[in-house]
């Protein structure tokens, strides 16, 4: 991580909705989440090249409700470390599952977090049509269902 620094900001900073945005659609649907989330900012020199928002669902379960690489940047390993690092944060914050959901047509984002030791654990039916008011298309298919993916941590077997 020598070339890079990660952040945690504030929601009161100046929030980066133009690396928020490239995971999101609408900042309405970023701000139903973002206000209850810790915010990271990975920078490199001072420039902003990705960010991640953790929520803490419960006492035991972390989500990541949004991560994003800027394009430039993309492709690089930088999702996969970003992705350590909040591994790194729920272990050390005593959370048993670390999850995370994508459109059900999102295939590169599946299998980018299969990669990263996430399995499938479920499906929220219909989660795009109830909570975006126009229809969004991803690799030419219209996105309707949420699939939710965990990573469990080592911590609950300490």
């Amino acid at each position: 991580m020598d070339p890079f620094t990660l952040i945690k900001i504030g929601v009161s900073s100046e929030m980066p909705y133009e690396l928020l945005l490239l995971a999101d659609e609408t900042v309405e649907a970023i701000h139903k989440y973002i206000f209850d989330c810790d915010m990271y900012v990975l920078k490199e020199k001072s420039r902003s090249i990705a960010v991640m928002a953790l929520y803490r669902i419960s006492n035991t379960e972390l989500e990541i409700k949004n991560i994003a690489v800027d394009s430039p940047y993309q492709g690089k390993g930088i999702g996969g470390l970003l992705i350590d690092k909040a591994k790194e944060i729920a272990n050390k914050n005593h959370f048993h599952s670390l999850l995370v959901g994508t459109s059900d047509t999102g295939f590169r984002q599946i299998r980018f977090y299969e990669k990263n030791g996430f399995v499938k654990k479920g499906i929220r039916k219909d989660f795009f049509i109830q909570n975006y008011p126009d229809p969004i298309f991803e690799n030419g298919i219209q996105m309707r269902d949420m699939v939710v993916l965990e990573f469990l941590t080592h911590h609950f077997s300490e």
